[in-house]
Parts: C-alpha cells; sequence; structure tokens
C-alpha cells in the first residue's frame, strides 16, 4: 500500500477538514464548526440544538439550568412508583403501558443529559453531574424518604442512566 502522497493531506483537525468533511474547505459558504474532544470552559458552546446556547452568558446559564434539571426530572423517574410498580397491579394491561411510557421518557431524557454532556463542556457536565446527585438524594436516597413500613427494601438504587 503506497502512502507516499498522504504527507500533502492536511491533518484531520484543520478547518478544511471540519468543514462538511470535504478537503476542499467546502466552498467557505458553510458555517466551520469546532467540535471539542476534550472538557473545555467557556460559554461559547453548542449543547443539544445548533446555536444553543450561542455566545450569550444568559443563554449559556439557562442552558446550565435545563441540564441541571433535565438530570433532576431523569432522577425522579427513575425513583418513581410509577415505574416500579405494585404487585397487585402487575397484571393490569394499562399499568403497563404507564410503566412503559414512564420507562421510555426516562430513557429518552436520560440520552439527552448524555448527548449534552458529550459537548465536553466543563460547566454542562458538573451541572449534569449536580442533578444527578440532587435528584438522587430528594427521590432515590433513603434520606427523604417516608419511614413507612411499605417502602422497606434492600434492592440497589435504580440507575437513572439507561446503559
Amino acid at each position: 500500500m503506497d502512502h507516499g502522497n498522504m504527507h500533502d493531506m492536511p491533518p484531520p483537525s484543520t478547518p478544511s477538514m471540519m468543514n462538511n468533511g470535504s478537503m476542499n474547505g467546502g466552498g467557505g459558504h458553510h458555517k466551520m464548526m469546532m467540535m471539542h474532544m476534550t472538557f473545555f470552559w467557556g460559554k461559547n458552546t453548542e449543547v443539544l440544538f445548533s446555536g444553543l446556547p450561542g455566545t450569550s452568558s444568559g443563554m449559556y446559564a439557562l442552558c446550565l439550568i435545563f441540564v441541571f434539571f433535565l438530570a433532576v426530572i431523569t432522577e425522579w423517574l427513575a425513583h418513581s412508583s410509577l415505574l416500579r410498580g405494585t404487585t397487585g397491579d402487575s397484571a393490569n394491561p394499562a399499568s403497563g403501558l404507564v410503566q412503559t411510557a414512564v420507562y421510555t421518557l426516562r430513557t429518552g431524557l436520560a440520552y439527552l443529559v448524555m448527548l449534552a454532556v458529550m459537548s465536553f463542556n466543563a460547566g454542562v457536565f458538573l451541572a449534569a453531574l449536580a442533578g444527578h446527585a440532587i435528584g438522587f438524594m430528594l427521590f432515590g436516597s433513603r434520606t427523604f424518604r417516608n419511614p413507612s413500613g411499605d417502602q422497606k427494601t434492600n434492592d440497589p438504587p435504580a440507575s437513572g442512566c439507561a446503559c
């Protein structure tokens, strides 16, 4: 295999390779997107949608709050009684459909949090981590549960991740 002509090709991280995957820069009429492959600090990032949060500090803060609450809601759904169900309701088809819908929603939200973290923005990562921690503390930890006898369980806590 002859690799003699590969020394003329730019490395994959140069802008000419990142623009629509073409070697010629894509004609220069497309916006170049720099994708970080390591964690970085800063408000200039894209999370979940193109152009969001942009370069505004306020929108970045709103993005962090959104990711935080996505993680909290994911934990709430992971520890919800709707997802676990009770033994008396297990034969009820409507109960099974509700459990399936809640599980599907939880899984979708968990994937959204994962995709947000894949922006490699350290602030987004910390917001997601804090959201999962607070959500678990409020909904999964025994600290805030009712001391009634029907809540006792020796099962490990349910994972908020769909992995």
